[in-house]
């Protein structure tokens, strides 16, 4: 089944060409079916792409998933033009009053800062507040997966020595939790970020479930025992050259950060990357889809 997203949305052609079932929202209302709608509160600096990778995860799903895309109305995003904002995107004080089966809590280049630091940290926590009466489960990634551990867990984040950059090597804690169902015991996931959360504080916790840490024995995927909470502490989501691309990034500004690990062949920069996670990458947004939305929401909301 498709995914149905705004009409226009630049994404939907690019879809549509990957042979991605796309449908728009006037085609979307004359299908008698309840479709999950699903709401992506995007954090990211350059939207339009974290939009297609995530699309593209939610599109590969028999359920037709409806898209509301969410950015913060208290920070004025300065990488996405003002058109694709005005035409694409909401805010929070015009959907509070809905119900959603699913949400997605994107990563935000504001690690380094003291989460009462970020300028939208209050509307995030009201945000967060709201899921738990409203959103049948929420998936957090990167930084949104550490606020979401300090939010609702008090688990603080710590800057690690040097940025953590690369495509690392995981294990599975638990095969036959739904999550990772399908996961092969070991599979490889990109990380790029410079702290990190305590294994031990998640590991102690009685509402929390580590599944899976990576071969330094990082928390990699962090679920709370409802399921309401899914933290993913990396980026299956994204595509073989985005490392590339913000190595790059980093590079211009002078910042000196390491070449990605484990990432170019040989660590040969002129080299192609290998897509080596885009099958745990389906598999993790499909089992959420599937186990943790579909299965647990309402047919119809009270």
């Amino acid at each position: 089944m498709p995914i149905n997203i705004p009409k226009n949305l630049p994404a939907g052609e690019i879809l549509r060409n990957e042979k991605v079932f796309v449908m728009d929202e006037e085609r979307a209302r004359t299908q008698d079916i309840r479709p999950l709608n699903i709401v992506i509160l995007n954090l990211m600096p350059q939207k339009e792409k974290t939009e297609l990778q995530l699309l593209r995860l939610l599109g590969n799903t028999p359920i037709q998933v409806n898209i509301t895309l969410l950015r913060t109305a208290t920070h004025e995003p300065k990488n996405t033009s003002k058109y694709h904002l005005e035409h694409f995107y909401t805010t929070f004080s015009k959907i509070k009053h809905r119900r959603f089966d699913g949400m997605i809590i994107t990563g935000a280049p504001v690690e380094k800062l003291e989460f009462e630091e970020v300028d939208y940290w209050e509307e995030l926590k009201e945000m967060m507040e709201w899921t738990k009466t409203h959103v049948t489960s929420t998936m957090h990634i990167c930084w949104g997966a550490q606020a979401a551990l300090y939010h609702h867990y008090g688990i603080q984040k710590f800057e690690l020595p040097s940025k953590c950059f690369g495509v690392f090597q995981h294990n599975v804690f638990d095969p036959m939790e739904k999550l990772v169902r399908g996961f092969d015991e070991v599979f490889h996931a990109p990380h790029s970020r410079y702290t990190d959360v305590s294994r031990e504080a998640i590991e102690n916790h009685p509402e929390l479930k580590l599944l899976s840490v990576s071969e330094e024995g990082a928390p990699f995927i962090i679920m709370s025992e409802n399921g309401k909470n899914i933290m993913i502490t990396g980026h299956l989501e994204y595509d073989a050259t985005t490392l590339l691309d913000e190595y790059v990034r980093d590079q211009k500004k002078g910042l000196g950060t390491a070449l990605p690990k484990n990432y170019f062949p040989n660590d040969d920069i002129n080299k192609r990357p290998l897509h080596t996670w885009r099958s745990h990458g389906y598999l993790l947004f499909s089992n959420w889809l599937n186990y943790y939305v579909y299965q647990e929401t309402p047919y119809v909301w009270d």
